[in-house]
């Protein structure tokens, strides 16, 4: 099997040949030829949704991923309000872009436990599990 690896629209043979001349000089030599691309290689993203997108398209069904509430959104906004913070001072706070605390308080956003557990930590209410609301406890230090 001889395999063909690239990154969006740059390609690599084990030299400087081009995507065709590649392909076709394997089909003469009479191997099996298989291209894969790399998404989103050489970005820095952060965040990239976890969940398993492939299977949701295969899937027949009419699927989607789960969204914050639109209570969890209303404790976040009401937290930030009572602590005085703007979306934007909230959002520099916890080193998130703004459009995620707008996206949470929407209820737009697919939940992340890491972007969830500074904002809770940040505005001092529990976001997660049954306690929806209540304030956070404050954990002993270590000493």
């Amino acid at each position: 099997l001889y395999k063909i690896a690239y990154i969006a629209t740059s390609w690599s043979f084990w030299g400087k040949q081009s995507k065709a001349t590649a392909i076709t000089a394997a089909q003469r030599r009479g191997e099996d030829v298989e291209t894969t691309k790399k998404w989103s290689a050489g970005q820095n993203k952060q965040h990239l949704v976890t969940k398993n997108t492939a299977k949701l398209d295969r899937e027949t069904e009419e699927l989607h991923h789960d969204r914050v509430t639109l209570e969890v959104g209303k404790v976040i906004q009401q937290g930030r309000q009572d602590k005085g913070l703007t979306q934007k001072d909230l959002a520099t706070k916890i080193n998130e872009k703004p459009q995620v605390i707008a996206d949470y308080e929407c209820g737009r956003a697919i939940p992340n436990n890491q972007v969830m557990g500074k904002i809770e930590r940040a505005i001092g209410l529990k976001l997660r599990g049954r306690d929806i609301g209540l304030p956070l406890e404050a954990k002993p230090k270590k000493k």
